[in-house]
């Protein structure tokens, strides 16, 4: 537009004098070297992980396998934060598996995430249809979870030991391969419980006591804070699926467990779930190796693809 047309007062500015630099100068974070590998038929895996690019997640993904692969190897825990959508979406077999394989040296819950898993093994079945029961006010009235769970918490040991102990006696043979709560107490491999009042459906049932709730679970809080002080130097956490319960529990158990004079460095975070919330990134990924080392990672995906995926790569790696 010529000037005599525009009527502001200020002109385009003139880039007639802008410096350039030559591109091979310049350089680039991206390099043709990092970028991803076809494919080859038949390279399992293995091959698999060689073809993603060296860029952003396909990076992280090497770095949280060689981590965990690396603490089975120096014998460090490898603890993860499950929330429920994880144990809905039938991830219990490989969860399992890993446990047996030493990449799960302890597993920490959030309440649905131990309802879902106590109902598999009592029916072979959880997570109602919430719509279909909400309107008539039965949604979350089953009589055998609220009965046998609540009734559970009464045995004197924290929540998730609790649970383990009472599925031994309740769970139904053909179900009971498919609980990471008996499955762990039969291995004696730590499950811990962290339930907040009002978000589970047991809580609303008539057997529920809040005092042995509310005891078990803060026991169960204070073994996570144990099994926390464990990571220092070479240990793996794994927030999967919880956005809020898990990442604020882990949190305060980096800062108790630090508060009490054990030290608490060197360790691997890692945040899995299908979206990346605000909790986890800051309270996994980042601030607990606020001037303490180690590294945090966010992975984003589905966990019904991206946990049989990491899992695969790790059982690949050690065989």
């Amino acid at each position: 537009m010529s000037r005599r047309l525009s009527r502001y007062d200020t002109d385009p500015i003139d880039f007639t004098g802008l410096k350039t630099i030559p591109l091979a100068g310049r350089g680039g974070k991206v390099k043709q070297a990092d970028f991803a590998k076809v494919y080859r038929a038949g390279s399992g895996i293995a091959g698999l992980l060689e073809s993603l690019p060296h860029i952003l997640a396909g990076d992280s993904i090497r770095a949280v396998v060689d981590a965990v692969a690396d603490a089975r190897r120096n014998r460090k825990p490898v603890i993860w934060g499950l929330g429920g959508h994880v144990i809905k979406c039938g991830l219990a077999p490989v969860l399992i598996d890993l446990m047996r394989r030493g990449y799960a040296t302890a597993f920490a819950m959030n309440g649905a995430a131990s309802i879902h898993d106590f109902e598999i093994a009592l029916a072979g079945c959880t997570s109602e249809d919430v719509e279909a029961v909400l309107p008539d006010g039965r949604f979350g009235a089953a009589e055998e979870t609220g009965r046998e769970w609540n009734g559970a918490m009464s045995a004197g040991v924290g929540a998730g030991e609790a649970l383990g102990f009472a599925l031994e006696r309740l769970a139904a043979a053909d179900y009971a391969d498919a609980s990471v709560l008996l499955q762990a107490w039969r291995s004696s491999v730590p499950v811990t419980v962290h339930v907040a009042f009002g978000t589970d459906t047991p809580h609303t049932h008539p057997a529920a006591d809040p005092e042995a709730i509310g005891r078990a679970t803060h026991v169960d809080f204070r073994l996570f804070c144990s099994l926390v002080a464990g990571l220092n130097g070479g240990g793996v956490y794994i927030n999967a699926g919880s956005a809020v319960v898990m990442p604020e529990v882990f949190l305060k158990a980096v800062s108790a467990v630090r508060n009490l004079g054990f030290e608490l460095r060197d360790f691997t975070t890692v945040n899995l779930d299908f979206l990346q919330h605000y909790r986890p990134r800051v309270n996994v990924v980042e601030r607990p190796h606020a001037g303490a080392g180690g590294k945090g990672y966010s992975l984003t995906g589905h966990h019904e693809i991206m946990i049989p995926l990491l899992a695969a790569i790790l059982i690949e790696k050690s065989a």
